[in-house]
């Protein structure tokens, strides 16, 4: 097998990097209003944290290497039962956050997805099922899971904070729109079990690399994903009546 590029892991942390949008201020700093949060947490919800285990399940099928089929079977475990953090799924999680929203169980059962959302979530579905094994992980354990922090996360080996309580307290959802921090147990179980999942992930996609052809697919999907989701992530500002210019301001 030969070494990845020098500047390969750069070349993906770049990626991340750019994992970010300017819309967040508004969700993350109390202006939106009910209707929008339902809007985003619907968008969300239905493109990928509903499925996020049947994304690693296709994943795990395809994978020829068991030492990473074994991981990604932990990183399965835990996101469809939760048995590794507190017990429950990690969708349930988040529809028991919504609850403590006030939006409840029903709102998530019939979504209509956005055009954008729909062409990202199509992409996903495509890479998961229709390209090798490892192109799937990394879209799916790199730019899914991960986020525009995965610098720090690599950086600080997953260091726990000596209050993660005082974390969960002054997150947006419990400082902005009133959420009591008891409903805020999936940040809880991301907190238990995040570190090892981004060392997994990382690992994996890295180690399993094994030519200069291999590196330059997974470039391209990240790519991709990174602008279908910040169009994704833009269809949702719009059918929120976001006006970015206004949100700079």
């Amino acid at each position: 097998m030969s070494e990845p590029g020098a500047s390969y892991q750069e070349d993906l942390l770049g990626v991340m990097d750019k994992k970010d949008h300017w819309s967040w201020p508004h969700f993350n700093e109390g202006r939106a209003t009910r209707t929008q949060l339902l809007t985003h947490y619907q968008q969300e919800y239905d493109v990928y944290i509903r499925d996020f285990p049947v994304f690693l399940s296709r994943v795990h099928a395809a994978c020829p290497h068991p030492e990473v089929r074994r991981d990604l079977a932990e990183n399965l475990y835990e996101e469809e039962t939760g048995k590794l953090s507190l017990g429950r799924p990690h969708p349930d999680l988040f529809l028991r956050m919504m609850e403590g929203l006030g939006l409840g169980r029903a709102r998530f059962s019939r979504i209509e997805l956005l055009p954008e959302s729909a062409a990202y979530r199509a992409w996903i579905d495509q890479v998961t099922t229709r390209r090798p094994w490892i192109e799937g992980a990394a879209v799916v354990t790199l730019f899914i899971e991960g986020s525009v922090r995965e610098r720090q996360h690599l950086a600080d080996g997953g260091h726990i904070p000596a209050d993660p309580e005082a974390e969960i307290r002054s997150s947006p959802l419990v400082v902005h729109y009133g959420v009591d921090p008891s409903f805020l147990d999936l940040k809880r179980a991301h907190r238990m079990v995040e570190s090892d999942h981004r060392r997994m992930a990382w690992r994996m996609v890295l180690d399993r690399t094994d030519s200069r052809q291999t590196e330059e697919r997974v470039r391209k999907v990240m790519r991709r994903s990174l602008e279908l989701w910040t169009l994704y992530r833009d269809g949702v500002a719009r059918a929120c009546g976001i006006d970015r210019s206004a949100l700079a301001a």
